[in-house]
């Protein structure tokens, strides 16, 4: 049997090999479909939020009084950008397809104090402006420390910069008003169509100077030559922030023709130059589930055979009474735990969670989650949580009709508000603060009611349609009878304590997925791409594993004991991995994140809380589902008198 199922399984991890291998070429099928341009044809600049890694709190690009166009319209934006903090609106930033323009003028503004100290305090937590050309984002080219790589990428450029002067308490703000330009295009060798494949920036700070009298964009800088083959900055006169001082902002634009074809622009953001610490993690992983598998395979082969053949081989009652180990707890280990309603919605809602990501990774690894399509995976998450309510609720109603329970609609009705709701709560706590803030990040009144709409309108029907199905279906029929008295559970060894055991097991889950977790955590907190979709995947067949082989070796060890009380610790010894998790994102913000606001330590926690809760419900149902395997399949292997 169990060769049987390790030859199935070998043409899959070929094909996520395979998949692993494309991705980390950097191949993906595009969210959009691409645009072509001819010469002169009018390229407009989106802008997008203000980010930080210092404060976790998106605002809006129009929140500092940069300049404005004359009517400002928003983009249609779907429910992950919302929820992600984007506010993606039009710029007077606009270009001339293939025509270089040097020293454009885009306005003059007089800072008063308010917007003096808004741009200050948006400098010292080192903000960032994103801006979006043709779906791509803006990046700022950087000189890398590694010799092997020429340049590397910051996504979006900072507002400004802060000097201080040693022995000094004056600080001097410089806010970065000129900004050169660069756009990547790959032209067509048979027409004059081109696509953009890249988007740059450098930015300055200059004082600009004018002669005469002001005149809007027509005004002759001084500062700036336009007339020179290349723009000439004087970046020596930096433009300090100052109240009741003029700052003009201008911009230059240059073109270049690439070789990087449409397909492939999007590899710049992608590439990473670590994919061999990927390799690592995964051969790491692979290196546990070894060991595991092979704990279960002598449990399987040795101990567990030889029981077997000597309990079905003994032949007298009094014999039988001799024998210690698992089958003395044959009239037990079946009986229903206590909480057992409680128990029936947790695995419930990780079944719905593990339909969730297994779908989620299925489109993200063929590439339709990809970075143009933005937001689109949290977009999918979301709905793809709410639609999967149906086997939710079908999962815990069957589990809860074995159980010998009548009232299916209450534990339909607590499936459907128990996880969600705990969330909905924690987020609603979260967003409070953000919107206290009065930061972009916050959602809106409307977002918030359709995400209720989504829960209350869709989720909880299906739930209650799921656990309808399931509890019509027939039950579970346990492989041997249950004792009408428990019977006692002698005393356990120190190693075999609830607690200890409980630890223990979630090591190894955590273990072997902890490595791709830094770079998860990277990737959300300091604002990187993370795309390695195909890595991601084996790590979580590998999390399945792990999860399922060692909760199947300490029940095994908890049964020998003679400890029937495997329901809920089969359950608690995966998910207490959840517990490493979280504990390993506080190591995170302390050694790796630069977060100073108390508002947004408590973000980061807040939300860590949600990651770590629904991965305990995650990993929780996959041990719980491998364990109930296990006990029907060891049970339903002895003859029992």
């Amino acid at each position: 049997m169990e060769v049987g199922r390790s030859s199935s399984v070998l043409p899959w991890i070929a094909v996520v090999f395979a998949l692993c291998a494309i991705q980390g070429l950097g191949f993906y099928l595009p969210g959009v479909a691409p645009a072509d341009f001819q010469k002169k044809d009018t390229l407009q600049v989106k802008v997008n939020k203000l980010s930080s890694t210092k404060t976790q709190l998106p605002y809006s690009y129009y929140s500092l009084p940069y300049c404005k166009p004359q009517t400002i319209v928003d983009s249609a934006e779907n429910l992950g950008e919302v929820l992600r903090g984007d506010r993606i609106e039009n710029s007077p930033y606009v270009f001339s397809m293939r025509e270089p323009q040097m020293c454009n003028i885009v306005c003059k503004i007089t800072l008063n104090g308010k917007q003096v100290k808004d741009f200050k305090e948006k400098i010292e937590d080192e903000y960032r402006v994103n801006m979006i050309l043709d779906n791509l984002p803006l990046v700022v080219p950087l000189k890398s420390l590694d010799q092997d790589t020429s340049t590397v990428y910051q996504q979006g450029y900072h507002v400004g910069v802060k000097e201080q002067h040693t022995g000094r308490k004056d600080e001097k703000y410089f806010i970065y008003n000129h900004l050169s330009f660069q756009v990547k295009y790959h032209k067509d060798e048979q027409t004059d169509l081109a696509r953009i494949v890249g988007f740059e920036v450098k930015p300055f700070s200059v004082k600009h100077n004018y002669e005469g009298e002001w005149v809007g964009e027509k005004t002759r800088l001084m500062s700036c030559d336009p007339h020179a083959k290349r723009t000439v900055v004087n970046s020596d006169n930096p433009q300090e922030v100052e109240q009741n001082k003029d700052i003009i902002f201008t911009y230059d634009v240059e073109f270049e023709e690439s070789e990087i074809k449409w397909a492939s622009r999007w590899d710049t953001y992608l590439l990473m130059t670590d994919d061999q610490i990927h390799w690592f993690s995964i051969v790491n992983s692979l290196m546990i589930v070894l060991f595991l598998s092979g704990m279960v395979a002598m449990i399987m082969l040795r101990t567990l055979y030889r029981d077997i053949s000597k309990y079905n081989q003994l032949e007298t009652q009094e014999e039988a009474q001799e024998e210690t180990g698992w089958k003395l707890v044959h009239g037990d280990v079946f009986r229903p735990p206590t909480k057992s309603d409680l128990l029936c919605v947790y695995v419930g809602t990780g079944v719905q969670f593990f339909g969730m990501l297994v779908v989620t990774m299925m489109f993200a690894v063929l590439g339709f989650l990809s970075p143009s399509n933005r937001g689109g995976l949290m977009t999918a998450m979301l709905l793809l949580w709410v639609f999967m309510g149906i086997f939710a609720g079908y999962s815990s109603a069957r589990l809860y009709k074995m159980f010998k329970g009548s009232e299916w609609k209450k534990v339909a009705l607590q499936t459907a508000f128990t996880f969600p709701g705990i969330v909905f709560a924690i987020f609603f706590v979260l967003n409070a603060l953000i919107w206290g803030e009065k930061s972009s990040g916050a959602v809106p009144f409307t977002t918030m009611f359709a995400l209720v709409l989504l829960w209350f309108g869709i989720s909880v029907p299906l739930v209650f349609v799921g656990a309808y199905i399931g509890f019509k279906k027939p039950t579970f029929e346990d492989p041997v009878k249950t004792n009408k008295i428990p019977r006692q559970i002698p005393e356990q060894a120190w190693y075999m304590n609830p607690v200890f055991s409980i630890l223990i097991g979630g090591i190894l889950p955590f273990g072997a997925v902890f490595i791709e977790l830094f770079f998860i955590l990277t990737s959300i907190w300091l604002q990187q791409f993370y795309y390695l979709f195909g890595f991601l995947f084996l790590v979580f067949a590998i999390l399945i594993v792990t999860c399922a082989e060692i909760t199947i070796v300490l029940c095994y060890f908890q049964l020998c004991s003679e400890d029937y009380l495997w329901w809920w610790r089969s359950y608690l010894t995966s998910g207490s991995s959840a517990l490493y998790l979280f504990l390993y994102a506080a190591f995170y913000f302390f050694t790796k994140l630069e977060i100073t606001k108390p508002v947004s330590g408590i973000l980061y926690f807040g939300y860590m809380l949600i990651a770590s809760y629904a991965f305990f419900v995650l990993t929780g149902t996959i041990g719980f589902y491998a364990c109930f395997w296990f006990t029907r399949l060891i049970y339903s292997s002895v003859k029992i008198d």
